[in-house]
């Protein structure tokens, strides 16, 4: 959790979320639930058809990896206000993913206090698989 407001310096590094690595089962699961059935995240041979060397994961599937660590972050103190990302590098099964913050700016507007992050999503390898911004509004 990010924590109360006045504790937060802007450039501080923020609690780093790893998730499990990426699999196959987790790939088609997630295809069910987005509706998403382009059989490049699904089907192997089908990847390897069109020049891959097998599946990729859906970029919404690390966007969502993403929107759990900033509502992990907001915990009780705050709310998502804004949330938003670009996707890089593709991610593979076998990858695990790390989402990173760092806290860009700190501001008050109409009486509210807020908190913009910068995010990060990586492979074990360093290689930025997203990045993106969001905007907590404390209580």
């Amino acid at each position: 959790m990010i924590g109360q407001y006045e504790k937060l310096k802007e450039g501080q590094q923020l609690e780093r979320l790893q998730k499990k690595a990426v699999t196959k089962v987790q790939l088609v699961k997630y295809a069910g639930a987005s509706g998403d059935f382009n059989p490049l995240h699904t089907d192997d041979a089908f990847a390897q058809s069109i020049g891959m060397s097998g599946v990729i994961a859906h970029g919404m599937l690390i966007m969502g990896f993403l929107g759990e660590y900033v509502m992990k972050l907001a915990g009780t103190d705050a709310e998502v206000h804004t949330f938003n990302m670009r996707f890089g590098a593709m991610t593979r099964p076998g990858d695990s993913i790390f989402c990173d913050g760092t806290v860009e700016e700190l501001f008050e507007e109409d009486g509210r206090r807020y908190v913009r992050l910068l995010l990060k999503a990586t492979k074990e390898e360093g290689i930025t698989v997203g990045t993106g911004k969001a905007v907590l509004r404390f209580f």
